[in-house]
């Protein structure tokens, strides 16, 4: 019987927790600003082909650089595509990107981290090198060097974020780890004989989800603008492949940049305003699920 109440107690200590990380979430104004501009970009993009007139490859040289218009709302680019077709479709694939490195770097990071920091010792020490020895490079400059060795293309820009990524991930949660390993009831799991697997995973995990689920927002906003700025210069993802850095690219194009506004501002102004939705939610996250903030 005691124990059933002793469950019963926990369960409502934690569905309290949870009302109130999702209170001072909803409360947090630039939080909610930013999950409303998130999902109506993300939405935006899923639906593509219902708010889009025009596919983003469809080249009409007679109505090359045509400024907007009732036809193209956002004009046309050098050889006469839409400008809002490419931005929403290519936010599909920069939108890939920035989350889907995110997530991939999250995930071996975690499932590493997590275990070594419980563990400790000689495995510890090696993925700890590991990490240091990509860290100690500026992310771009290693980003644009493998780039160069394996060559362009959606997936290999993907492989190469997650690669380079992971570190950071990694250190996080093996603090988070080193930190609640020490805690009275992974002292008692531990003297009941549950398997460490169990334990730092099952048990230990849920603990540190909160400043995980932060590095992986701002991790998003940050692999986003990488993107960006590798396709800018013509190392990203295929021209051929619509993306928000691939439109930008035609800025370096002078007579482009002076005379030709909507091919460029309209998707500077979109990139900068979603890297900041997501940067305001994890600030959100961030201050919701540190316990050092709650009221």
């Amino acid at each position: 019987m005691d124990s059933i109440k002793q469950q019963e107690e926990s369960g409502i200590v934690k569905n309290k927790l949870q009302n109130r990380v999702l209170n001072k979430f909803f409360n947090n104004k630039l939080a909610l600003i930013g999950l409303v501009v998130f999902t109506f970009i993300v939405l935006a993009t899923i639906f593509a082909p219902l708010i889009c007139r025009y596919h983003p490859g469809k080249i009409d040289v007679i109505n090359a650089l045509q400024p907007p218009s009732a036809k193209h709302i956002l004009g046309t680019d050098k050889i006469g595509r839409d400008v809002f077709a490419r931005i929403v479709y290519g936010g599909r694939i920069s939108i890939l990107v920035g989350l889907g490195s995110a997530l991939g770097a999250a995930l071996i990071g975690v499932m590493i981290g997590c275990y070594a920091g419980y563990k400790g010792g000689w495995l510890d020490k090696i993925f700890m090198r590991i990490s240091e020895i990509f860290m100690s490079f500026p992310q771009i400059i290693l980003v644009l060097l493998l780039v160069s060795i394996v060559g362009q293309s959606l997936w290999n820009l993907l492989l190469i974020f997650i690669v380079t990524g992971w570190g950071s991930v990694y250190r996080l949660v093996r603090s988070q780890m080193l930190s609640i390993r020490e805690e009275e009831y992974v002292q008692a799991l531990r003297a009941f004989g549950l398997n460490d697997f169990i334990i730092c995973y099952k048990h230990m995990l849920p603990n540190a989800l909160g400043p995980i689920m932060v590095n992986i927002t701002l991790s998003t906003a940050m692999f986003i603008l990488q993107e960006t700025s590798l396709s800018f210069l013509g190392l990203g993802v295929p021209l051929n492949i619509p993306t928000w850095g691939n439109i930008l690219n035609v800025a370096q194009d002078l007579s482009i940049l002076k005379e030709n506004w909507w091919i460029w501002l309209p998707v500077g102004i979109l990139i900068s305003t979603f890297v900041l939705s997501v940067n305001f939610i994890g600030d959100g996250l961030r201050d919701s699920t540190d316990p050092t903030q709650q009221g």
